[in-house]
């Protein structure tokens, strides 16, 4: 391996202990922390970040989907399955239940989006 390899693989292991170590601490600092999941590339590393600074502890914190409505079907199926593998609480919101109750008015339009909705509804 070369030096530069060596160099990089210890800055990303530098990174991912901060990481463990930032997340213990709010576990432990805060009364009810909880993981903010999109089912992105971001929060699936979160996910996976997470496991790996409580194992073989279940997470001490629920995943929050704030749930746009506008999720393909897959990306449902996978977070049910990650919820289902790791034995994650998970916690879901949907931006059409703010709609409904009328607390955010839904864009219309070419390039109308939920996204901005979600803070609302979160």
């Amino acid at each position: 391996m070369s030096n530069h390899s060596t160099q990089t693989l210890s800055h990303l292991d530098l990174l991912e202990a901060e990481g463990i170590y930032i997340m213990r601490e709010a576990a432990a600092q805060f009364e009810r922390p909880a993981l903010l999941f999109s089912g992105g590339k971001d929060s699936i590393c979160m996910v996976h970040l997470a496991r790996k600074a409580f194992w073989p502890a279940p997470l001490p914190f629920p995943l929050v989907h704030i749930d746009t409505g506008h999720n393909f079907p897959e990306a449902i199926e996978f977070r049910d399955s990650l919820v289902k593998e790791t034995g994650a609480r998970l916690i879901v919101h949907y931006v059409q239940d703010s709609i409904d109750r009328g607390t955010v008015k839904e864009e219309t339009g070419r390039f109308a989006s939920r996204n901005s909705l979600q803070t609302t509804t979160l």
